[in-house]
């Protein structure tokens, strides 16, 4: 066995992507989202997987996909954070419940996943890979909660890659510019922002496998910026 890899927002886009990937390289998979149909498509196309659906915005059902992929598999190796959330709102137009959920699901959710793998990324001497986005440090008009929480998830993986050193735990944060994705589509029309700009899911789970197979170990903490090149 090549690892244990537990994937969050698996059912589609970049983490039904990473999914496909580490497939290809024999890494044992657990397959997290909301929509069993989605994660079971997931796990053919990348060759098998546990389905684990969750929602990632309540601590005990992570909690609980974590001791299902120990008790299935004996180990955990790799923490893949994908999902998350991003309405387009304005300030006014941000309710102060749209402003939770949107920090639980994209923020919050990557903590509570790490705080319960982190006992099994000790032993495995592990690694977590935090989606970020490309709007932490240049948002979109509307992103007034989605980029904080991706700002705070840039911080959050630096923390736990200066606090797993010790226990050789790394941490990376991966921030794409827009994708071609269905997330993506439902703010951006291809009229508004052209495919031909957008990376593939693919192009971001390639990078997400190096940092799971420690080809980018040295960058641990560091955020890996990527956009479609000219």
């Amino acid at each position: 066995m090549k690892g244990v890899a537990l994937i969050t927002g698996a059912g589609r886009g970049i983490g039904r992507a990473t999914a496909i990937e580490l497939g290809r390289s024999k890494y044992q998979l657990s397959l997290v989202s909301r929509s069993v149909r989605e994660l079971e498509e997931t796990a053919q196309r990348a060759g098998g997987g546990l389905v684990l659906p969750a929602d990632v915005t309540r601590p005990e059902q992570l909690e609980a996909a974590v001791k299902r992929t120990i008790e299935t598999y004996g180990q955990l190796d790799a923490i893949i954070h994908c999902a998350g959330v991003a309405p387009a709102k304005s300030l006014e137009e941000t309710s102060i419940d749209d402003w939770h959920d949107v920090l639980n699901s994209n923020l919050s959710s990557a903590f509570y996943v790490a705080k319960f793998a982190w006992p099994h990324l000790k032993a495995s001497q592990g690694v977590i890979v935090l989606l970020s986005s490309a709007a932490a440090r240049d948002p979109f008009p509307g992103f007034i909660a989605y980029a904080p929480a991706k700002a705070g998830i840039n911080l959050l993986a630096l923390t736990l890659a200066r606090e797993g050193a010790a226990h050789g735990i790394r941490a990376h944060s991966i921030a794409p510019a827009a994708v071609e994705t269905a997330m993506l589509r439902k703010l951006l029309t291809p009229e508004q922002y052209p495919t031909e700009k957008t990376l593939a899911p693919a192009d971001v789970a390639t990078v997400i496998a190096q940092c799971v197979r420690g080809d980018l170990r040295h960058a641990s903490g560091e955020t890996i910026y990527l956009q479609k090149s000219p």
